[in-house]
């Protein structure tokens, strides 16, 4: 019993006290506590009450790098550029009047053949601006993402001043400049609005 007690009182005072009756040091404690001698756990998501991801094999990583690229978001964005212009140009022809009327016989009555006509060369139009205005911001964003090394609101306005100005420029510097502070504007609201 004796010899039980006098190991209490030696861990005690290991842990508490110096030998010469002095406290210790705070961060003494913390290092016999925590420091070195503490092994560390690895975060399992099964034990946490998640299910555990299985391991990915290299065809699974190599898919997630080209679906991460540049080039890939800027085809995706074109993708959907066209399919989307390619709808609004038709619903657009749709809706509008003046739709497959000849301006030389205002009186003659379009057959359906070129209202049809008239609304697939409206939709191709608009699929064809829709696409490259897509993969020029889906570019720039990438690109300045990837400059940047940050993934926030900035990436898609500075994006948009410059797909915007891109787009401007053809008709002079205003036109340019005024398409920048669009186009940067609109993206900024729609980032505010996702985020």
């Amino acid at each position: 019993m004796a010899a039980s007690s006098q190991n209490a009182e030696t861990s005690a005072m290991s842990i508490g006290s110096s030998p010469d009756g002095g406290q210790l040091q705070y961060s003494l404690i913390l290092e016999h506590l925590i420091g070195d001698r503490r092994q560390a756990k690895e975060l399992n998501p099964a034990v946490m009450g998640g299910l555990p991801s299985p391991h990915k094999s290299d065809e699974q990583k190599m898919m997630e790098q080209g679906m991460e690229s540049c080039a890939f978001k800027a085809l995706l964005a074109c993708v959907g550029g066209f399919v989307l212009g390619g709808a609004f140009g038709v619903f657009t022809a749709g809706i509008d009047s003046n739709v497959g009327f000849d301006p030389k016989d205002p009186m003659r009555t379009p057959t359906a053949r070129e209202v049809l006509r008239d609304m697939g060369q409206r939709g191709m139009s608009y699929a064809k601006n829709f696409a490259i205005v897509g993969a020029m911001f889906s570019c720039t964003e990438c690109i300045i993402e990837s400059h940047r090394g940050k993934s926030d609101w900035k990436n898609a306005v500075y994006s948009g001043c410059v797909t915007g100005g891109a787009i401007g420029f053809r008709a002079g510097l205003k036109a340019g400049v005024l398409g920048c502070g669009g186009f940067a504007a609109f993206s900024a609201a729609i980032e505010y609005y996702l985020r």
